[in-house]
């Protein structure tokens, strides 16, 4: 709540009308009568889907994946964002891409496709990423963990 992504938004308009190649997705809060139900994923595109949403049941089945009192789709996810990212880092641009990936977070996490994407988009030339994780509280993540203490990453806090 910080305004991370509603950064991300600005750079991103600004890098596209100045004609950077740039792909990627957002994350959105998803309100309704004024109160937060979950998060959808919006790539640059223009193609939306369910990242989570409220669960109103507080027993878990098998499969479900959640962060507290959001149930994350995973499914819907990976539909989403996996294909763009393996677009990105096997483009055949010679330009540099700018990939933008906000967030890179708990609930995106539970992907272990994502982890590997987001792994191949780092280590890809050729490709800047402009990304957002959170600030250590709690379990370290070791994606995040990572990424922040890579010798080719810039950390800005944002408050």
């Amino acid at each position: 709540g910080v305004g991370k992504t509603t950064l991300i938004q600005k750079v991103t308009q600004a890098l596209k009308s100045s004609g950077v190649p740039i792909d990627g997705f957002y994350t959105e809060e998803v309100r309704e009568g004024g109160r937060r139900t979950g998060f959808d994923v919006v790539t640059l595109s223009g193609k939306r889907g369910p990242l989570s949403r409220v669960s109103s049941d507080s027993s878990t089945s098998r499969r479900e994946y959640r962060v507290g009192q959001y149930v994350v789709d995973l499914v819907s996810f990976e539909q989403l964002v996996l294909p763009m990212l393996t677009n990105v880092s096997h483009g055949s641009d010679v330009e540099k891409k700018v990939c933008v990936i906000d967030e890179i977070g708990k609930m995106e996490l539970f992907s272990q496709a994502f982890i590997q994407a987001v792994r191949q988009t780092l280590t890809g030339s050729g490709t800047v990423v402009l990304g957002t994780i959170p600030i250590p509280k709690g379990k370290p993540l070791d994606l995040v963990e990572d990424i922040r203490s890579r010798k080719d990453v810039k950390v800005f806090n944002v408050s």
